[in-house]
């Protein structure tokens, strides 16, 4: 089927647009104003007194993370990370001192991330609040300035890095990729500021911090080495990346990947590609004869599917890049899952 067929294929583009996202996890197309509107009244029960909720235990259900805040109680001093895979990282270097939770559970989005009470509650009872870098989460941004206490600090993990212009960056307005940390290098910053962050918090265990920050960063180092390594054995010419969003630049960068092209031209859970930017993206993957398209845990095949039909590439599910999962219980083995993937497709 040529790319004509694609401009007409309104059914195609119809189910596009009723996913209304372009990545991992499924979004209403109202769920940016959901959102908004959650805060609100999320402000609402904290204005009511944080405090007065401070010693009720959240319950779980059984398909949330251990670890996550939903199942940490409110009034539990320690740390907060905003996502799953930060906690592993804060985790790394805190050890036993600091009990570090999730904002997130298991399986979610930041990108597309709608909040509830518990979690207002759980970040002003938080003492040291670890997020990636503004902008990956506008609506997590927003919770976090609102509900935050005074004393508590707010730290970007990537504070420091420097970020790079989106491949779409003219059709964006020159947006900063926020995914960092799917380059283990850059993850080594997130330690070092981590490590200072939490010695600030509690100087008695400064030397302990350091010594886990200093073992931690050379696991990172380990895991850099390996992935390089394993690229190496994947031919120059098919060092190819095509994937659903705009996840993996970073990445490319450090391993020496192209990226041909992505199914929606986004950094985050929002936007539904044109039938003209698909004919596009079928043109650049048979140009580049990238051999595969790379979709991470929990996306929408259908579009991918249809380039795929169009270009001879075969689809490649199941990468972890926003969250921990199944097959991804920690940050490093998080990379290692990805890469496995990455190299058995394209070598």
């Amino acid at each position: 089927m040529k790319a004509r067929r694609l401009l007409k294929n309104d059914a195609l583009l119809r189910r596009a647009r009723r996913c209304g996202r372009d990545a991992v996890f499924q979004q209403p197309a109202g769920a940016r104003f959901s959102a908004a509107a959650a805060i609100v009244a999320i402000l609402l029960v904290v204005l009511v007194g944080v405090t007065g909720c401070a010693g009720a235990t959240q319950n779980s259900s059984a398909g949330e993370q251990r670890g996550s805040a939903a199942n940490v109680s409110s009034a539990t001093p320690g740390v907060l990370a905003t996502t799953t895979y930060l906690a592993d990282i804060v985790r790394n270097v805190a050890g036993d001192r600091v009990l570090v939770v999730s904002l997130l559970p298991m399986g979610s989005d930041p990108h597309a991330f709608e909040p509830r009470p518990r979690d207002a509650r759980t970040i002003a009872n938080s003492r040291l609040v670890v997020s990636d870098t503004v902008g990956l989460s506008p609506v997590v941004d927003a919770l976090v300035k609102a509900t935050v206490q005074p004393g508590t600090r707010v730290l970007e993990a990537a504070a420091g890095l420097v970020g790079r212009r989106t491949l779409q960056g003219d059709e964006q307005g020159g947006e900063v990729d926020p995914h960092f940390w799917l380059d283990p290098v850059n993850v080594i910053t997130y330690v070092a500021n981590i490590r200072d962050a939490l010695i600030a918090l509690d100087p008695r265990d400064a030397a302990t911090f350091r010594s886990n920050a200093d073992v931690y960063s050379g696991r990172l180092r380990d895991l850099d080495a390996w992935i390089r390594t394993q690229v190496s054995t994947i031919p120059t010419g098919r060092r190819l990346l095509v994937t659903n969003h705009e996840a993996f630049g970073y990445f490319a960068e450090r391993y020496g990947f192209t990226i041909v092209g992505t199914v929606f031209r986004t950094l985050g859970a929002e936007g539904t590609p044109s039938a003209r930017q698909l004919a596009q993206l079928v043109a650049a993957v048979r140009e580049a004869k990238a051999p595969a398209i790379f979709l991470e845990t929990g996306s929408n095949a259908d579009l991918a599917d249809e380039v795929a039909r169009e270009t001879g590439a075969k689809v490649v599910t199941d990468l972890y890049t926003h969250s921990l999962g199944k097959n991804a219980s920690d940050y490093i083995e998080m990379m290692r899952w990805d890469v496995r993937l990455i190299v058995e497709a394209l070598r």
